[in-house]
C-alpha cells in the first residue's frame, strides 16, 4: 500500500509540481471562524487540568505567550475581569462583531469596552460572557499543536469586522471595491467609500441570500491561475443538495452546537465566490477527480470531499483552502471548540499520513474576532477617517488615511490565533512578529513566485510567516496524530 500511494504521490502534473522558493509544494490553509487570541490562548502554556476534563501538561522548556496574567485578569480595566470557562461550558452565544463593535470596544487603545461594545445581549446572551476563555482542557488539539510546530501570539487580523470582510482578506487583501447588488439593501455592509464592512453573501453564488455583494479587482486565485498553479478552495456543503432547472440548493446540514439545525454551507464564508473570475456560482462538479485544483467546470470551487478525492486520485493541488462544514467550523453560536477539534484533527491526521507530507506546510487561521476580549492592541497600519464607520481613536476616526488610500479599511484588527503544522514547522515555537490574514496570502505569492496583487491590497505590507519554519535542516519525521475527541495524542 505505501508503493502504491508514493506512486500516487509522483504522478502529479507538471503544473502541480511547479518549482518553489521553499520546499514547501503543498500549503493547505484551513480557515476557522470567529476566535480571538485571548479566547484560545489566554493562558498558554498553563492550563487549570481540572478532573474530568482532558489534561495538559507543557513540556520543559514550552514558551510562554502575550497572554493575561497578572493585573489583566485581577484588576481588568473592562466591566469585568477575564474568566475561564469549563469544557462542560464550550457551547457560547455569539459576540457582536461588526467593523465599528470592535473599533469601539478598543477604545483607542484603552482595551475597555468589550462588555458595553462586543458583549452580545440578544436572546438571553449575558454580554459579560465576552471577557470569557478556554485553555488547554477544551482547546487540548490546539494547545498540542502549539507546544509540538509553531503558533504566533502576534499575529491579527487585516482589517476590523466580521466574516466577510476577514475572507476578502486572505483572498485578496483588500475589501475596497464592493458592488451591492441592492443599494438599500447594502448599504450597511458596504461603507460609501466602496469598502466591504459587513457580512453580505456573494452575488455569484445560487445559494446566497439577499443582500449580495460582488468584489471587483484581483484575488491569489487568479495569480495562481495565471501562473498554472493547480488551486482550490474546499467547503463542506458546497455540494447540491438539489439542483433545481438553472439553480443549485445547498441543505446540508447538521446539528450544532446550539442544538438547531445549522447549514454546512455557509455562502458569505466562501471569498472566491464573490469575483466573476474564481465564482462557481451553480456549484458544478469537477469533472473529475483528476481535474480537481485545475481550470474546469467547477473554476477551483469545491466541495471539502473533493479535496479528499483529489488527493486519491494523487492530484494533491499546490494550495488548498479548506473550511469547515457550519457545526465545526468553531464559530460561537452554532459551533464550539469541541466539534471544531473533531474537524482540525480529524483533517490533520488524515494529512499526516500522506507520502506528500514530507513537503506539506497546514497553517490554522482565523477570519475574526467574534468580538471576544483581546488585550493586545493592533498596529494601525492603515488609516482610515470615514464619518459613520471607523471608531477607533475617536468619533468617525482610525487616524488620517494618506491621500489617494482607500477608506473604510482601518487596520489591523483583532488579535487572532494563527499555527504552522508542518515537518518544517519550528519545533515548540512562538512567534512574536507582526503578520496578519494577508501573511498567507503573501506566503502563496512569494513561495510560487506570483508578484503581487497590487491596487493597495494589504499583502503589500504583511510580515512574513518564514521565521515559523525552519528550512536549514531535514523535514521532522515525528508525526503527531491526536484523538479527535478528547485532543490529546493517541498512544
Amino acid at each position: 500500500m505505501q508503493n502504491l500511494l508514493l506512486a500516487i504521490a509522483l504522478s502529479f502534473s507538471p503544473c502541480q509540481a511547479a518549482e518553489t522558493t521553499t520546499p514547501i509544494k503543498h500549503l493547505v490553509v484551513i480557515f476557522q471562524e470567529n476566535v480571538s487570541f485571548d479566547h484560545y490562548f489566554a493562558t498558554y502554556p498553563n492550563a487549570l487540568n481540572k478532573k474530568g476534563e482532558p489534561q495538559f501538561h507543557p513540556s520543559k522548556g514550552t514558551p510562554t505567550v502575550n497572554g493575561l496574567s497578572g493585573p489583566l485578569l485581577s484588576r481588568n480595566q473592562n466591566a469585568v475581569p477575564p474568566f475561564r470557562l469549563d469544557r462542560d461550558h464550550s457551547a457560547t452565544c455569539d459576540q457582536s462583531h461588526e467593523y465599528q463593535d470592535e473599533q469601539k470596544a478598543y477604545h483607542g487603545g484603552l482595551m475597555d469596552r468589550f462588555v458595553e461594545s462586543t458583549g452580545e445581549s440578544h436572546g438571553g446572551c449575558d454580554p459579560k460572557i465576552v471577557m470569557s476563555y478556554f485553555d488547554g482542557n477544551t482547546v487540548t488539539a490546539l494547545w498540542n499543536y502549539a507546544q509540538h510546530y509553531a503558533m504566533s501570539d502576534n499575529s491579527f487580523g487585516t482589517t476590523f469586522g466580521p466574516s466577510t470582510p476577514g475572507a476578502i482578506n486572505l483572498a485578496s487583501g483588500q475589501t475596497y471595491g464592493a458592488v451591492p447588488a441592492d443599494l438599500k439593501d447594502g448599504k450597511d455592509l458596504v461603507s460609501v467609500s466602496g469598502a466591504l464592512v459587513g457580512d453580505a453573501d456573494p452575488e455569484f453564488d445560487d445559494c446566497s441570500d439577499s443582500p449580495t455583494v460582488r468584489m471587483t479587482g484581483r484575488n491569489i486565485g487568479d495569480l495562481l491561475s495565471a501562473k498554472g498553479i493547480s488551486w482550490g478552495w474546499f467547503e463542506g456543503g458546497f455540494r447540491p443538495t438539489l439542483v433545481t432547472p438553472g439553480k443549485a440548493i445547498c441543505g446540508a446540514a447538521h446539528k450544532g452546537a446550539d442544538g438547531k439545525n445549522k447549514h454546512d454551507y455557509i455562502p458569505h464564508h466562501e471569498p472566491f465566490q464573490y469575483y466573476s473570475s474564481t465564482a462557481n456560482r451553480h456549484h458544478l462538479p469537477p469533472t473529475s477527480a483528476k481535474k480537481i485544483g485545475l481550470q474546469d467546470q467547477a473554476n477551483h470551487q469545491y466541495d471539502l470531499e473533493d479535496f479528499w478525492d483529489a488527493i486519491k486520485a494523487g492530484r494533491m493541488p499546490a494550495v488548498s483552502f479548506l473550511k469547515a462544514p457550519g457545526y465545526q467550523d468553531g464559530h460561537a453560536g452554532y459551533s464550539d471548540p469541541i466539534s471544531e477539534q473533531a474537524f482540525l484533527v480529524e483533517t490533520l491526521n488524515g494529512l499526516q499520513r500522506l507520502p506528500q507530507w514530507k513537503n506539506t506546510a497546514v497553517v490554522i487561521a482565523y477570519d475574526d474576532s467574534d468580538g471576544w476580549y483581546d488585550h493586545a492592541m493592533p498596529p494601525v497600519v492603515r488609516q482610515s477617517s470615514l464619518a459613520g464607520a471607523d471608531a477607533l481613536l475617536g468619533p468617525d476616526s482610525c487616524g488620517v488615511g494618506k491621500p489617494g488610500e482607500y477608506p473604510g479599511r482601518c487596520g489591523y484588527g483583532p488579535r487572532l490565533p494563527l499555527l504552522v503544522v508542518s515537518p518544517y514547522a519550528r519545533k515548540n515555537f512562538v512567534d512574536h512578529s507582526v503578520t496578519d490574514q494577508t501573511s498567507i496570502t503573501n506566503f502563496v505569492e512569494d513561495n510560487w513566485k506570483l508578484g503581487r496583487i497590487g491596487d493597495q491590497s494589504y499583502d503589500e505590507d504583511a510580515g512574513t510567516l518564514l521565521s515559523m519554519f525552519d528550512f536549514a535542516r531535514a523535514p521532522r519525521a515525528d508525526k503527531l496524530v491526536l484523538d479527535p475527541k478528547t485532543g490529546q495524542p493517541k498512544r
